[in-house]
């Protein structure tokens, strides 16, 4: 049907709910230039709402209404995105039911009877509030890369090595704090290689006992220890022809280290209990928060393995040097949990914004997407708030001036300069490009006169100076 004939494209659409037919009602609309769509169940509400974009409803409450009648109207309203008006009798706004209803579901409540001009003016500005509402709290784009969102340059920047990783079959080590998304981002590596169409095998490093790890990886014959009842194939084999994921690798026992060390070199492993070699044609991938290069130091992760497995590298940028990328997987986390609390949650409050930007995300996106996730249950209003979110007051991060930054830029240069010229004020002024005397007075005026040997003799045809005292002797001739 195109959109000219269909009443529920409309601009001035009201959908009206009512248990049981109110002409007087909806004459009145009709009169005031709406057109009136009727339903009387939740089935039809979202219908209604599914065929067109009605941004407005009034909900008509019975006279002598029930908490089953209240229940039914609720399950109409409370799913959807429309600004609803309810209609109400005199005294029924006393009832508590009715009251809650009303502050959960409805922008604003008329009292009948009343006039027409009356309802179409709240009507009016329902209708008003629920367009805002539409444009402040639109979602942005999720851009990203795969099953990745982001769009703040280190991401980009993460985008661009993705793709370059996928044209090669070279070992990855990918480098992140816990939470940032490692394994998705060795899920795009290898759903943009040439692999794609072969297993993504993972395996945590980190969550199998080490007696096991060794049976996980490489698998064993029958009989090679007890309980091993059957043949089972590990998870290196099960990754043949495509990518092997090893989470956590610097987590992993040294003595499994030497093993997979040697399939690297190889590309064959030997089952346990097994005298033969398989040929296994897999991928590796490998990531860990730990720092591998503290942990080579201190014996407890083999430098050649290192070596073997951090051909190529990607760093995963932590969420709090994300930008506003915070936002748009706060909206992304939202779409996809949106549905697991009572009410209909819009969007986010500003203030919960605010927090979100403020706070440091110490475990990353999986601690965001947790964050939302509970405020989706307990949150109690249709938008989510900061107090929702339950994130500690840090208050909004202070700022700094040109002024400040300047001066700052200036005390680092002067250090600097003095450091390099065994603090010589003559020297360190040449370099910096300005006289002692004014060498002098910025060091007065940061307090650097302190931090350094600046009194130093000179010795100049028999005569002693200072560096204090040239300084001084240059600001009286200036």
């Amino acid at each position: 049907m195109p959109d000219v004939l269909n009443p529920l494209k409309a601009e001035r659409t009201v959908l009206f709910v009512s248990l049981k037919s109110d002409p007087l009602s909806v004459d009145g609309l009709v009169m005031a230039g709406w057109h009136v769509v009727h339903a009387k169940a939740a089935p039809q509400v979202e219908r209604l709402l599914e065929r067109g974009a009605v941004r407005v409803g009034v909900v008509s409450l019975p006279p002598e209404v029930t908490d089953d009648q209240l229940a039914e109207l609720e399950s109409c309203v409370c799913h959807t995105e429309a600004t609803w008006v309810a209609l109400v009798r005199r005294g029924q706004a006393d009832l508590p039911s009715v009251r809650r209803f009303i502050v959960d579901y409805c922008f604003d409540f008329v009292t009948m009877p009343c006039g027409d001009e009356r309802l179409a003016i709240v009507l009016g500005h329902a209708h008003g509030l629920s367009t805002l509402r539409l444009k402040a709290t639109e979602a942005p784009p999720a851009a990203g890369c795969c099953t990745m969102v982001g769009s703040s340059a280190p991401m980009q920047q993460l985008y661009r090595g993705v793709e370059k990783c996928a044209r090669n079959d070279a070992p990855v080590f990918i480098a992140g704090e816990s939470g940032t998304g490692k394994e998705l981002t060795a899920h795009a590596i290898h759903e943009r290689s040439a692999r794609a169409g072969k297993p993504f095998v993972a395996i945590n490093c980190a969550a199998i006992p080490p007696s096991l790890l060794q049976s996980e990886l490489f698998g064993h014959e029958r009989g090679a220890f007890t309980g091993a009842l059957q043949r089972k194939i590990g998870r290196i084999e099960a990754a043949d022809g495509g990518t092997l994921f090893l989470d956590e690798i610097g987590d992993m026992p040294h003595e499994c280290q030497a093993v997979l060390l040697r399939f690297l070199q190889e590309g064959t492993i030997e089952r346990l209990g097994g005298n033969g070699s398989v040929h296994v044609d897999a991928r590796i991938i490998s990531a860990t928060h730990v720092d591998l290069n503290q942990a080579m130091e201190e014996g407890r992760f083999r430098t050649d393995l290192f070596h073997r497995l951090c051909v190529l590298r990607l760093d995963e940028p932590p969420l709090r040097e994300r930008g506003h990328d915070i936002k748009l997987l706060a909206y992304h986390a939202l779409a996809l949990h949106k549905r697991d609390g009572a009410r209909k949650i819009r969007g986010f409050s500003s203030d919960a914004v605010a927090a979100m930007f403020n706070y440091a995300w110490p475990g990353n996106v999986r601690e965001l997407i947790n964050c939302v996730r509970r405020a989706v249950v307990m949150a109690e209003g249709r938008f989510i708030t900061a107090a929702d979110l339950g994130l500690p007051d840090a208050g909004p991060r202070a700022g700094r001036t040109l002024a400040e930054v300047r001066c700052e830029a200036e005390r680092a240069a002067i250090r600097e300069a003095l450091a390099r010229h065994a603090y010589s004020l003559s020297s360190a002024a040449a370099e910096l490009g300005v006289s002692r005397a004014t060498l002098y007075r910025l060091l007065n005026a940061m307090g650097l006169r302190s931090e350094g040997p600046l009194i130093r003799p000179l010795s100049v045809f028999g005569a002693v100076h200072t560096e204090e005292g040239d300084a001084a002797h240059s600001q009286q001739v200036a």
